[in-house]
């Protein structure tokens, strides 16, 4: 049975085709045996909800009058008082579920206030649409394409608690290099990644091909087009699988897609997937590297002959926009505690507010391995996988805008490793903010450029902010603060004598302080997206 129901894009051109209406959808729904209809919405920090009715519920009506649904138990949506809203299914999301086993269609759905009739200033999509439709008022461009890179891990097994009396984490994966001497009592194949080494050799060392190829064949299935699969730089099964780019609110649909998708089809064959940016400590953490472009009348405005890494000055002026405003653009774009474990030197993270071509140390990368003027673009690196796509790519946008508007130069290019560079080379990077807390606050000193043309809303700002500060998300960091942290015990029960103990517990004092950042606290996983 092809599940493949919503508008699509052309592979040649990137153009939308027509959206499908109500009819085709419920024609299509019945020719096709679905028995059920899910319908599905992102709540504020980025998690699919959904509930489902029978097909014979299905009607034009639906698409017009909406579903109801209590607005006060989703995260950042509405108090007890005023919890009835709406759910309004749009036609052209529509897509038969690879991952079910009763034939089910799913509708993501725009979320409106049934008594004021408008649509809610809290729905990630709409902030989406809003942005799209704010692009073509400005008169710079007609379309932006956005092509994320979401990267994940697979595991085997994944166990973690913190109580009074312990607090721990343990993953395992078949593909995990400390699996090495392992002895289960049967013989050991061996053939493993070391750590960062899983980039990118064939079977028997890649353990996960079959299970990414059908990944990528349900991710084809529902719809999207997939460029390719492999296994990615961490060992113990990280992993990536790239989807053809798309128009801004389409890609953050297929991105709630993408790991709906991934952690299905990966439980369905008794694995686990999760998106939690730093799950394991000394290797590479995963990211939502996000190549994005602008256009008008056909013609990529990022792209010009004779510009550095064959920029344009309005491509300079967005990634000005990008790196001026990168702090509070954070706080959408890696919005969780463990999200600072990750942007910490080395291990590829994108920690330096430079741009460069070719170059991954930098937040913005310039791809270069086409010289057409259609492949032009830029890679923003610091975004993670627990983003919400919709607000990510949203704030991406109007940053980007901003920058053009008031043509804002970015610190020059360096095409260096940025992690080796000279001090007095050093002294002119300014690097990602070290914590939550402080692109929190940076967010609420630089938000005047995502409130241009109502795309974001300050009801919509200091919602997030609360939420992160004061409600559950602020609950969990503080419990994550205030937790023994199991490294630091190495401090209580040493292994060494006293007096090696007396002579290098500085030293091991600020290697630890060092490491900290990088490392997880086991309740972070409950968390994890």
């Amino acid at each position: 049975m092809t599940a493949t129901l919503p508008s699509k894009t052309s592979r040649k051109s990137g153009t939308p085709k027509t959206a499908a209406s109500p009819a085709e959808v419920i024609r299509r729904a019945r020719d096709q045996g679905v028995q059920v209809v899910d319908v599905r919405f992102t709540d504020l920090p980025g998690t699919w909800q959904h509930f489902s009715i029978p097909v014979g519920e299905l009607s034009e009506e639906m698409f017009q009058e909406g579903l109801g649904f209590d607005g006060s138990s989703i995260r950042g949506f509405q108090a007890i008082n005023e919890s009835d809203m709406l759910l309004l299914p749009d036609p052209g999301s529509a897509f038969v579920d690879p991952c079910l086993k009763v034939p089910t269609l799913a509708l993501v759905c725009d979320v409106k206030d049934p008594i004021t009739g408008e649509r809610y200033s809290r729905d990630p999509r709409y902030v989406a649409q809003k942005a799209e439709q704010y692009l073509t008022k400005t008169n710079i461009a007609t379309t932006s394409y956005w092509g994320p890179e979401a990267e994940f891990y697979i595991f085997n097994s994944v166990r973690f608690d913190q109580n009074a009396h312990e607090g721990y984490y343990h993953l395992d994966s078949e593909e995990g290099i400390w699996n090495s001497g392992k002895d289960g009592g049967e013989p050991n194949p061996g053939h493993r990644p070391r750590h960062k080494e899983g980039y990118f050799p064939v079977p028997p060392v890649d353990k996960l091909q079959d299970l990414r190829s059908r990944i990528m064949l349900a991710l084809i299935a529902s719809g999207i087009d997939v460029e390719v699969h492999h296994h990615e730089v961490g060992t113990a099964g990280q992993t990536e699988i790239d989807m053809r780019f798309g128009a801004l609110v389409r890609m953050a649909d297929q991105i709630m897609m993408y790991k709906y998708i991934v952690k299905n089809v990966c439980a369905e064959h008794g694995y686990t997937a999760t998106f939690m940016p730093k799950p394991m400590f000394g290797d590479n953490g995963s990211g939502m590297h996000v190549h994005q472009s602008l256009w008008k009348n056909g013609e990529n405005l990022f792209w010009s002959k004779n510009g550095y890494a064959g920029l344009s000055d309005l491509a300079r002026f967005y990634i000005g926009g990008l790196i001026k405003h990168a702090p509070a653009i954070l706080a959408f774009a890696a919005p969780t505690t463990n999200s600072y474990r990750r942007l910490v030197p080395g291990y590829e993270a994108p920690i330096n507010l430079i741009y460069s071509q070719r170059n991954r140390s930098a937040v913005c990368r310039i791809p270069m391995y086409s010289k057409s003027p259609k492949a032009k673009r830029i890679e923003f690196r610091a975004p993670d996988p627990a983003a919400n796509p919709y607000l990510t790519f949203a704030a991406l946008l109007m940053a980007g805008l901003d920058g053009v508007k008031n043509r804002i130069e970015p610190p020059a290019p360096i095409d260096k490793d940025l992690y080796d560079l000279e001090l007095h080379e050093r002294k002119r990077v300014k690097n990602t903010p070290g914590s939550l807390g402080e692109v929190l606050e940076a967010l609420q000193k630089d938000s005047q450029f995502l409130l241009q043309g109502g795309v974001f809303t300050q009801d919509l700002l200091d919602t997030w902010v609360e939420y992160n500060e004061e409600g559950a998300g602020a609950r969990s960091a503080q419990a994550a603060s205030v937790r023994v942290f199991p490294v630091l015990r190495r401090l209580s029960w040493p292994t060494s004598d006293q007096e090696n103990r007396c002579r290098h517990v500085h030293a091991r004092s600020a290697a630890l302080r060092r490491g900290e950042r990088a490392r997880r606290w086991p309740r972070l996983f409950r968390l994890a997206p």
